[in-house]
Formats: structure tokens, C-alpha cells, sequence
């Protein structure tokens, strides 16, 4: 063989050997792309994610109920409280004050109220005294017509007998006189009469009024009784609110009160974040939440524990409107300066309070969020 033959020979077969490799190579990327294909259509074409996603809570502001200086205080910032437990005690003394008139109002009014149920009987008896006075008047008015219709006739006999001189002229004056005294005691016991009915029937009034006052209800359900009585449950309440307890189970954060500051009613005086009971905004593209709906398993990675932690959620629902809708300043796509930009919507997604409790989550960390919806 020549010279040159080796050359192009050797040249040859280190081609044959680069083709073989390429086409390998070619081959192999195919499988991979093939093999990747068919993993995403059975699996990850199943998925959602973003790692716009952060931890929230429904955070409890803790307010002043009771207004006054701050006594005592129980609590610093970033320690774990349960649900009732005391916070902060605002001095109590002018709440203790309070009570004590209360107390001492519903003590006149149950006292007043008895009185009332006391006048009930001494007005029934006023009646009846009334009653009787009228009665009496009644007698007088028929003994004075039986003394008028007498006296009448005594008159009349003696005018009579004046003409036959049986009976003198004094005799005839005093029968006279007699007939006019009798019409006059008439006439004075119809009067008596009429007040004694004028004072039954102010009897019966200030009766009426007074039952009108106890009528129905006992002494403790009586209007006024009652009104005391929820001045005095409110003052009690007031005292109670006196110390300030948490609402629910959680970590103090923001707390902002010292002891000897007057406070005012619902002067906010410190934060109750609930970390047992976290959730996960995650903000998915709109283009990625066709297939998105309630109730789907989600899986989240947070950054605080990295990839060995992961947590379990479900997808709680969909906000209503995309984040930049709800901004501060809302995009004015209006304007002739419109660029057109994917919006992103808030998906809020339960998580499971024992991953919590085992492996607690604050405020605003960072997660990943993946979301199975072919379930």
C-alpha cells in the first residue's frame, strides 16, 4: 500500500467511528426525549408549581376592651401562648368601682320594685275605704230626702190648719225653716257624695298605675330590676376584660405596650400569630389554573427546612381576583401604554396541623408549592 493510501484510510475509519458515535449520541438524546415525553404526558403533565408561595395566618390583634394604665404584663415578644391565657391586667380599681355602684343600683331597684308590690295591697285597701266612704254618703243622702220629704209634709199640714188659726205663725215658720234645713243636709250629703266617688276614682287610678308596674313579672323580671341587672353584668364584664387574654393559640409579635401606659378602648396592644393553624398563599400563573379546583393534594417545600421536610396541603380555593387587581395602585390597562403582562392569582392551600405542629412554619416564609390536578 502507498504512503498516501494509509493516510486517507486511517483518515476514513475515524470517520466511520465519529458518524457511529454521533448517530449513538443521536439516538440516545432521542430515547431521553422520548422517554422524558412520555414521563411528562403520565406524570409530570399532572403537576402545577411555583415557588411564589408564602406562609400566612389569620393574625389576632390583641385590643384594649377596658380603658386605663397597664398594670401587669405577662408576655414578651416571640413567646408561645395558649388560647386564654393572660396577657396584660389594666388596673382594675376604677372597674372595681363600677361594680360596687352597680351592685348598689340593683339593691334600690330590687327595693323600689318590692315597695310597688308593698302599695298593691295599701292601694286595694284605699279603694275600699273609697268604696265605703261612698256607700256612707249614699246612706246620708237617703236619710236627709227622708228628712226633706218629712219635713214637707209637717209644712204642708201646718199650712193646712193656718187658715182654721189650729196653728200659729211661729209654728209655721219653723216648719219652714225646718223643710229648708233638711233640702240644705240633702244637698250638703250629695256633695260628700260626689268627693267620695272622685276619691275612689283616684284610688282606682293610682291602683291601676301601680299594677301597671308589677303586672306580669316577678320582682327579678321587673323592667327596672332587669335594666339594673345588666348594668351590673356589664360592669362585671368590664372588670373581667380588665385582663387581657389571648385569643387563640400562638406566638406574640408586635407587641407594643409597657407597663404604666394608659390605654384606650381598642388600642392595639400586641399580635397572636397562629402558627398551628398556617396556611400557603401561592401565586400561580392563570395560564397554569385550568385544571385547578378545591380540594386537590398539594405537596410544599419550604425554605426554612429545605427539600428533607415535606409538607401536605389541600387546595382551599382561588382568590378572586389576580394580585395586581388588589394592589395598592391597580394597573390601568385602559392606557394607551398597555404592555400585556401573565397575571398571577392567589390560590390559598391548607396544611396539615400535625407537619405544623412537628415542624412549625412563621409568617411570610418562603415555600414551593406543587399541585396535583389530575385529583
Amino acid at each position: 500500500m502507498s504512503d498516501t493510501a494509509q493516510p486517507a484510510a486511517a483518515q476514513n475509519a475515524a470517520n466511520g467511528k465519529r458518524r457511529r458515535q454521533l448517530t449513538l449520541l443521536g439516538g440516545a438524546v432521542a430515547i431521553g426525549l422520548v422517554g422524558y415525553g412520555a414521563w411528562w404526558l403520565a406524570f409530570d403533565s399532572h403537576f402545577v408549581e411555583t415557588d411564589d408561595a408564602y406562609v400566612g395566618a389569620e393574625t389576632a390583634q390583641v385590643t384594649a376592651l377596658s380603658p386605663g394604665p397597664v398594670a401587669k404584663i405577662f408576655v414578651s415578644e416571640t413567646q408561645s401562648v395558649k388560647a386564654g391565657d393572660p396577657l396584660i391586667v389594666i388596673d382594675d380599681a376604677d372597674a372595681r368601682i363600677a361594680v360596687a355602684q352597680a351592685e348598689a343600683a340593683l339593691g334600690q331597684a330590687e327595693r323600689k320594685v318590692k315597695t310597688y308590690f308593698a302599695s298593691d295591697t295599701a292601694l286595694l285597701g284605699q279603694f275600699d275605704a273609697r268604696q265605703a266612704d261612698v256607700q256612707r254618703a249614699d246612706a246620708q243622702i237617703l236619710a236627709a230626702k227622708a228628712d226633706v220629704e218629712r219635713a214637707r209634709i209637717d209644712l204642708s199640714r201646718r199650712q193646712a190648719l193656718v187658715g182654721e188659726g189650729a196653728v200659729s205663725g211661729d209654728e209655721l215658720t219653723t216648719a219652714q225653716n225646718r223643710l229648708a234645713n233638711a233640702q240644705a243636709a240633702l244637698t250638703v250629703a250629695q256633695a260628700v257624695r260626689a268627693q267620695a266617688l272622685a276619691s275612689r276614682e283616684a284610688a282606682v287610678g293610682t291602683r291601676e298605675a301601680n299594677t301597671v308596674l308589677i303586672s306580669g313579672a316577678s320582682v327579678t323580671e321587673n323592667p327596672e330590676v332587669k335594666a339594673a341587672q345588666a348594668r351590673l353584668d356589664a360592669a362585671r364584664l368590664s372588670l373581667a376584660r380588665t385582663v387581657v387574654r389571648a385569643p387563640t393559640d400562638g406566638v406574640v409579635a408586635r407587641k407594643s405596650v409597657q407597663v404604666g401606659q394608659q390605654v384606650a378602648v381598642g388600642a392595639p396592644l400586641m399580635s397572636v400569630v397562629p402558627t398551628t393553624q398556617a396556611y400557603v398563599d401561592a401565586n400561580f400563573k392563570e395560564v397554569q389554573l385550568d385544571k385547578v379546583v378545591p380540594g386537590q393534594p398539594v405537596i410544599l417545600v419550604s425554605d426554612l427546612y429545605g427539600g428533607r421536610v415535606k409538607f401536605h396541603g389541600k387546595v382551599k380555593g382561588l382568590a378572586g381576583g389576580t394580585g395586581s387587581a388588589f394592589s395598592l395602585i391597580p394597573a390601568q390597562n385602559a392606557s394607551g401604554n398597555w404592555i400585556k403582562v401573565v397575571q398571577r392569582v392567589p390560590v390559598r392551600i391548607t396544611l396539615d396541623p400535625a407537619e405544623l405542629a412537628k415542624h412549625p412554619l412563621r409568617v411570610g416564609l418562603s415555600m414551593k408549592a406543587k399541585i396535583d390536578v389530575a385529583k
